[in-house]
């Protein structure tokens, strides 16, 4: 069964760090870009960084700088480092990968599939 499970989201004060994490099973993630969505309250949708299967990065503009995107192939895990949060980063955060095709596109390298994700996991950044 194909599965990717998110982990690592709470509550955490503006300029803090959190470190998510999204696990697969079922498959093997190092075929495949690999990345993050979240989706704020009342809100679309937003692509936050995707990784190739090669290890070429591609990050939205509102998190450049602050978050990196990164993956262990030997574990089938991705992770997203978040630091220097900021209130407007609260989200429920996806990870998502192009096993079924790409069409959110971060960069002409890294798509991703925007229809299929985990349970996510929520981030909420608060003082």
């Amino acid at each position: 069964q194909v599965q990717l499970v998110e982990s690592g989201g709470g509550l955490v004060q503006p300029g803090g760090s959190l470190r998510l994490s999204c696990a697969a099973s079922g498959f093997s993630l190092a075929n495949y870009n690999a990345g993050w969505f979240r989706q704020p309250p009342g809100k679309e949708p937003e692509g936050v960084s995707c990784i190739t299967s090669d290890g070429n990065t591609a990050d939205s503009d509102s998190v450049k700088g602050r978050f990196t995107i990164s993956r262990d192939n030997a574990k089938n895990t991705v992770y997203l480092q978040m630091n220097n949060l900021k209130p407007e980063d609260t989200a429920v955060y996806y990870c998502a990968t192009d096993q079924q095709g790409g069409d959110y596109s971060f960069s002409p390298r890294c798509s991703l599939f925007l229809g299929s994700w985990g349970q996510g996991t929520q981030v909420t950044v608060s003082s």
